[in-house]
């Protein structure tokens, strides 16, 4: 079993790859207090289908440069903001 998130695109700005932001909730150990935490990941996209705003779920692979170790699994949800293409 590979490993797996759910992330929303925030970064198009490469050729086949995009930044995905990962939030988790944690508890924070002495206010007992949750709060939300992000992570970003590069992940390789070989179709360049993504958009920005679009939900996508990525898995491990091996890795594919020196800081891209996922790849896009599936799109999710496409995102609902008009983006202006020239």
């Amino acid at each position: 079993m590979r490993q797996n998130f759910m992330g929303v695109v925030v970064g198009t700005a490469m050729q086949k790859t995009v930044k995905v932001r990962v939030m988790t909730q944690k508890v924070h150990p002495i206010v007992r207090k949750t709060y939300n935490s992000f992570k970003n990941y590069l992940v390789h996209d070989e179709a360049s289908k993504c958009k920005l705003g679009d939900v996508v779920r990525i898995e491990a692979c091996r890795p594919v440069s020196a800081r891209k170790h996922f790849s896009v699994a599936e799109i999710v949800a496409a995102s609902k903001v008009w983006e202006h293409t020239k």
